[in-house]
């Protein structure tokens, strides 16, 4: 990716030629180049950036505009968590399926990348034209998929904040969650390593990635505060092992990953539906609590 940022007008123009509906942005030292444009500009452009993805030129445009109007107010709240199995569980009942991105396109890009290994590492310009279009075709395949996972960011997280005026979600911290487990040494053999659960949390790792929980609660975090919205991180720990009806903690009230069943007063549901209850219970005191 290569990324190039200038002001409007210092060698720089955004719709450099108005009087023709094709809209053009120019470019010092290289001229009008035509741009298709997917939307319309709000505001005054101040900078504008050139990118390259691939073989894929973007024009990124950052753009003063007026606050914007907050949406209506609904009166309803809402506690999310976040999943593998689903994307995200809430207070009501609802649940939004994980997409999966990157299991439905690793058969490709592991065929692309073992296609791109059977050439030899060496600089981009020495690069064959086969190599250059093994390299092409994993760079398009993993430029998808991160689309991919923006699209479905960008939507999931427009639906909460048109719906709930207030959206409590656990404060994960996805960096330690997504971490390596330590080595376990035999403390009888010198050298030796017990297994420590490694083959297993990489695959959880991989799909912790794949679900793009960071990407989503950064777009929720930015739509929120356009539309007026609240949203409110709370601590994660014993939401999914507290009884919504009782209060009771204990992890075997969660047998499985999907059932929760306390063993003290015998509430039953699915376990992310209570996960989400307590987070949004969570969430509202945090609320009360903080000063206005």
């Amino acid at each position: 990716m290569r990324l190039l940022t200038s002001k409007d007008g210092d060698g720089c123009r955004w719709n450099s030629t108005p009087h023709d509906p094709t809209t053009r942005v120019r470019l010092q030292g290289v001229g009008h180049v035509r741009v298709n444009q997917h939307r319309p500009v709000l505001g005054k452009v101040k900078t504008i950036s050139v990118k390259r993805e691939g073989k894929r030129w973007y024009v990124v445009l950052t753009a003063e505009q007026a606050a914007p109007e907050p949406l209506p107010t609904t009166g309803s709240v809402v506690g999310i968590d976040l999943g593998i199995a689903n994307f995200l569980a809430d207070s009501n009942g609802a649940f939004v399926p994980s997409p999966r991105h990157g299991r439905r396109a690793s058969e490709k890009l592991k065929a692309a990348q073992q296609a791109l290994s059977r050439f030899p590492r060496c600089k981009a310009k020495d690069r064959t034209a086969n190599h250059r279009r093994a390299v092409d075709k994993v760079a398009q395949l993993h430029g998808k998929v991160r689309r991919q996972r923006l699209d479905h960011a960008h939507k999931t997280a427009l639906g909460l904040v048109r719906a709930h005026d207030v959206i409590a979600h656990e404060d994960l911290r996805i960096r330690n969650m997504s971490k390596a487990p330590a080595p376990k040494p035999d403390p009888g053999r010198p050298g030796i390593f017990l297994p420590n659960g490694a083959a297993a949390k990489a695959g959880l790792n991989t799909s912790i990635s794949d679900a793009g929980w960071g990407v989503f609660l950064t777009i929720l975090h930015a739509k929120a505060e356009s539309a007026g919205r609240e949203v409110i991180a709370v601590d994660p720990r014993n939401t999914s092992r507290t009884c919504p009806a009782c209060g009771h903690t204990a992890k075997e009230n969660r047998p499985t990953q999907e059932k929760f069943h306390c063993v003290s007063c015998g509430h039953h549901a699915h376990a992310d539906t209570v996960g989400a209850l307590n987070v949004l219970r969570a969430g509202l005191v945090r609320r009360d609590a903080d000063p206005a």
